[in-house]
């Protein structure tokens, strides 16, 4: 395989484009059109620039088949998204069953603070559990900018097919636990505990649809190995988006805890104000579809 097709390959891998190439090369995209159809050749401080950009070696680069090279899960990709996801996915349900758990404390007579204290130790475990995992996932990026894609055509429709049913299922849990509080709210008092216990199963019920969706979404992105490509290599427009969403998610949401443990140690408003962490993720939502770098290319 040619140098022209091995760059036509790499590039078409990490999901980026002529222009794109050659805004990180700082070249023209009349250069790399030409590289690509084999009639001029780059300097040799513009190989090895893609060399590193590409994790590929020079020799494989000029004279070696890039594709062939990249034929299996080398770099454990698989291994490490599957427990990425997992953690993750975990973690940010065990923050909306903490606070279910807190309500069925509340419901059984535990003092309020013991159970306030219940769900900020889930809490800090829980975020503690997310920062350490997106340290791993931001090194394991760095490691490996470039994966080959590995995975067959069988594997990806098969998952496709099961993704359907992490998205439907949590939505079904949703349903399902609306009939439950409405039926049961209608039959029990509505006074502490009853009121207390409702709640607290609901939100149990809700952290499972929860993480149904988060764990049935990163997985589905695990499958997108040009997209995984396309973000480790982003524009520098893409990549100020990028970082300001990250940014503004993370201040939505350490607001909605800020405000939360005020309203619960002010008011003691614990069992009432939950729906602040609905409202946080809605938000981020907004932010990440109104700033997306990549609108209409996924």
């Amino acid at each position: 395989m040619a140098f022209s097709e091995n760059l036509q390959f790499i590039r078409a891998q990490a999901g980026v484009t002529q222009e794109q190439l050659a805004e990180r090369l700082e070249v023209s995209r009349q250069s790399v059109s030409k590289w690509e159809g084999g009639l001029s050749f780059p300097e040799m401080d513009t190989l090895l620039r893609i060399c590193d950009l590409y994790d590929v070696d020079l020799d494989t680069l000029l004279r070696g088949s890039v594709e062939e090279s990249r034929v299996s899960d080398t770099a454990q990709y698989d291994a490490f998204m599957n427990r990425f996801s997992l953690r993750i996915s975990l973690a940010i349900a065990a923050i909306i069953a903490g606070i279910g758990l807190m309500l069925l404390l509340n419901a059984a007579g535990v003092a309020e603070y013991l159970a306030a204290a219940a769900l900020l130790l889930v809490v800090t475990l829980s975020v503690v559990v997310i920062v350490a995992s997106g340290i791993q996932h931001e090194n394991f990026r760095k490691q490996h900018p470039v994966i080959a894609d590995f995975y067959p055509q069988e594997e990806k429709d098969a998952f496709h097919a099961k993704f359907v049913w992490y998205i439907a299922g949590g939505v079904g849990a949703i349903l399902f636990d609306v009939v439950l509080l409405l039926l049961f709210g209608s039959m029990l008092p509505e006074r502490a505990p009853y009121d207390s216990l409702l709640c607290g199963v609901f939100l149990l019920i809700i952290a499972g649809a929860v993480f149904s969706f988060v764990y049935g979404g990163i997985q589905e992105d695990k499958y997108k190995i040009w997209k995984y490509n396309r973000d480790n290599a982003p524009s520098p427009e893409a990549k100020r988006r990028l970082d300001l969403i990250g940014a503004a998610c993370a201040v939505i949401m350490l607001l909605a805890t800020a405000i939360y443990v005020g309203l619960g140690l002010a008011r003691g408003a614990w069992s009432t104000a939950w729906w602040l962490f609905a409202v946080g993720g809605i938000l981020c939502g907004v932010v990440s579809v109104v700033l997306d770098p990549y609108k209409g290319e996924d």
